[in-house]
């Protein structure tokens, strides 16, 4: 009898639980995240951004990888790498090594246009140096970003493409074939007043100005204007993204497949733009099961 006039509360409870644990994440539940210190954390230049945590999982190895790259609207307003651990941690117990990189944001000395994007040079470079002693296999490696490092990962995957005249050349850089972005904001060209909106930032920050010698800023920072180059590309947002909402996904990836690049849209129901990146939201498995795939863990779609 007791266990009969309890049922209805024990269900309203569970349902009530059910219902807190789908809300969509905020800013400041994004801002609260915390993971597992690194196993070192390595610097890449002499700035105190310049660096990258490195998360190693049990085992012997040779380890895939995930390079993480943080947003945050390309500042240093909005967290960063910290919270990042928490999905660096739930990556390294799937046996994952995690490379998660900090950076020169635009409003850090030397951050922005051209020092932002050299950071990620040197933070592979660093990587390429690292993997043999670390048991890292290149070879299953795919680059991770949220916001404006989905914007940072997507560019990573045609840097091969970037003209010899811009200060970001580099020669034989890292391939970087397989790309998730989360609620990436990638097309600083035709997403200019989204980014505005969403970010504060004008374009002059993220691609610098016009010049005799680089008249389209977007040639070498434009994630867009570097394809083909081979790469496939998730383009994973929650439903309720409104930084970057799932129209940005579905354009994006319209554009590079007319260039002939592969591009998945996967849209997360029911999840904010920082549920994306939260191994404790209800979307992390689908997070989880996509950056698997781009490695190789699980069957491809």
């Amino acid at each position: 009898m007791k266990l009969r006039r309890l049922l209805p509360v024990l269900l309203l409870a569970a349902g009530m639980q059910a219902a807190l644990a789908a809300t969509p994440m905020t800013l400041d539940d994004y801002l609260a995240l915390t993971g597992p210190a690194p196993t070192a954390q390595l610097a890449y230049g002499p700035a105190p951004s310049q660096y990258a945590e490195l998360f190693l999982p049990q085992g012997s190895g040779p380890f895939p990888v995930a390079v993480l790259v943080h947003g945050g609207c390309w500042t240093s307003k909005f967290g960063g790498i910290t919270q990042l651990r928490n999905m660096a941690g739930a990556l390294a117990a799937r046996g994952i090594a995690v490379w998660n990189v900090e950076y020169r944001r635009s409003d850090e000395a030397g951050g922005g246009y051209p020092g932002t994007y050299q950071d990620m040079h040197a933070a592979l470079e660093l990587l390429t140096k690292q993997a043999p002693a670390r048991k890292l296999d290149l070879n299953r490696m795919v680059a991770v970003g949220h916001s404006a490092g989905g914007q940072l990962v997507q560019w990573m995957a045609g840097r091969a493409k970037i003209p010899a005249s811009s200060p970001l050349y580099r020669a034989n850089p890292l391939p970087v074939p397989n790309v998730v972005s989360l609620g990436g904001l990638a097309d600083l060209r035709n997403e200019a007043a989204l980014i505005k909106s969403s970010c504060g930032r004008d374009t002059v920050e993220l691609a610098g100005t016009p010049s005799r010698e680089r008249p389209d800023v977007f040639v070498d920072t434009n994630a867009a204007e570097l394809a083909p180059n081979g790469s496939r590309t998730w383009l994973v947002t929650g439903e309720l993204d409104t930084i970057s909402p799932p129209r940005v996904a579905h354009d994006y990836a319209a554009r590079v497949r007319k260039l002939g690049d592969a591009a998945e849209v996967v849209i997360l129901p029911g999840a904010s733009h920082y549920d994306e990146v939260a191994a404790t939201s209800p979307a992390w498995p689908q997070v989880l099961g996509v950056i698997e795939r781009a490695l190789g863990l699980t069957p491809a779609r």
